[in-house]
């Protein structure tokens, strides 16, 4: 396998105008049953990602291929699973391993649509998931629907971190960039580890881990900011020089996610919502993460006084450190997260919060590629809306842990806070037009 992989990539690496399609190709085996457990594609695809971001393929070029490769996977696992129904575990592979599909059949029979978004960010789930849910007689429609959003999602967290790191080794970056790269990227990891490995051994106090440990390097990267310059010039180059008209417009309307006025209406939306619905709890649990992080992130701001990057014609008034977008979008989504894990095992827990931090993160990019924050500056609000979420969490949870929210309370809370979200977003389009000019 490895010396397959090292001739692919030295051919790909002479004929990069063949790399498009092989990322379509492996994405779609990736995501293809049976075919994804077989093959190492996430290795595969952080590669090509590379390649493509060394020039060969624009980012979103990168994302696309991915995406609809991905889909095509799910598309021809699910009509496997249709066309064959039982009869699938008759077939050579699956009958000598039973486990991949039993795993996957008990997954989806416990979690529903849910396990589709879930299992995506799961390797032995991922291929497997899409054809249970056609042998099962999903409805197809749904499943399409269900499918489209989860591959977005799959695909920015499968792609853009390769491709930023192709990218990167393009550019003529400032001296320096690497190790401070370098430094943060390793201090996040660890993070991660220690939270991860934390939940996964369902530890007492891991709630209190988690937000010890983000507290503990938000701190660091509070003080430690003056030093980064490096790494935020050589970040913010890399993201400008993707910009154009088209993608000027996306990132007004998904910044317009992020804005004061349109986090606090579907706060206060959601803790409405969740009191009529009879849970308190819940409802504290996102009251006390958005006003809690929006009282902190004023104070940061005014302590540290960080001028914003000089990009726009008419620089904002206020100050970037902490990032404001940012930390509201982490601390609503993180919220939506943790309410969403409430009474699941520890790994499904975790990819929810993994799957609630995309749209944030997408909030959270938009802001530098608008050139309104540094990347420092959305790191910081990320990690203050994972502080304060997880020592809120944990407070709350002192006695008795937050019970899970029922399918009924979901359907009234989701889709009305949503709808409000990208209501006052689109409502606020024409003034982000005027108002982040270049």
């Amino acid at each position: 396998m490895s010396q397959w992989f090292d001739t692919m990539t030295l051919w790909l690496e002479t004929n990069p105008e063949w790399l498009g399609l092989t990322i379509f190709i492996i994405a779609c085996l990736e995501c293809l049953a049976v075919a994804g457990i077989l093959i190492p594609g996430t290795v595969v695809l952080f590669t090509l990602a590379m390649l493509a971001g060394s020039g060969a393929l624009s980012l979103w070029e990168t994302l696309l291929l991915a995406y609809t490769g991905g889909l095509l996977g799910d598309a021809i696992s699910y009509g496997l699973g249709r066309r064959f129904h039982q009869g699938i575990r008759r077939l050579p592979v699956l009958r000598d391993h039973p486990e991949w599909l039993g795993g996957a059949e008990n997954y989806f029979k416990r979690y529903g649509v849910a396990s589709l978004l879930v299992g995506r960010y799961i390797g032995p789930l991922r291929p497997m998931l899409p054809l249970v849910a056609g042998m099962l007689d999903m409805p197809f429609v749904r499943f399409a629907l269900v499918s489209m959003l989860a591959a977005a999602g799959w695909a920015v967290a499968y792609m853009l971190p390769g491709w930023a790191t192709g990218a990167a080794l393009r550019l003529p970056l400032p001296e320096g960039f690497w190790s401070a790269a370098g430094i943060v990227a390793a201090a996040i990891a660890l993070m991660l580890l220690v939270v991860m490995q934390s939940s996964l051994r369902e530890q007492r106090w891991a709630t209190g881990v988690a937000a010890g440990c983000s507290g503990a390097l938000l701190a660091a990267l509070l003080f430690a900011v003056p030093h980064l310059g490096t790494l935020d010039q050589g970040l913010m180059a890399l993201v400008q020089e993707q910009r154009s008209s088209t993608m000027d417009s996306l990132a007004l309307l998904i910044t317009g996610l992020g804005n004061f006025a349109t986090q606090a209406a579907a706060g206060v939306l959601l803790t409405v919502l969740l009191l009529l619905s009879r849970r308190i709890d819940g409802a504290l649990l996102v009251a006390g993460c958005m006003l809690l992080t929006a009282l902190a992130n004023t104070g940061l701001k005014y302590l540290f006084a960080r001028a914003r990057p000089d990009v726009l014609l008419q620089p904002l008034d206020t100050f970037s450190l902490p990032s404001g977008h940012s930390s509201a979008a982490f601390a609503f989504f993180l919220a939506l997260g943790i309410l969403a894990g409430r009474g699941t095992p520890a790994r499904t827990r975790l990819t929810w919060l993994l799957l609630a931090s995309l749209p944030a993160l997408a909030i959270a990019l938009s802001r530098v590629y608008l050139g309104v924050h540094w990347p420092t500056d959305i790191l910081a609000g990320a990690l203050l809306a994972g502080t304060v979420c997880a020592a809120w969490l944990a407070f709350l949870q002192r006695r008795q842990t937050l019970a899970p929210l029922s399918p009924r309370v979901w359907l009234l809370v989701l889709p009305a806070s949503l709808a409000l979200l990208g209501a006052v977003s689109a409502w606020a389009l024409p003034e982000a037009l005027l108002q982040y000019r270049y």
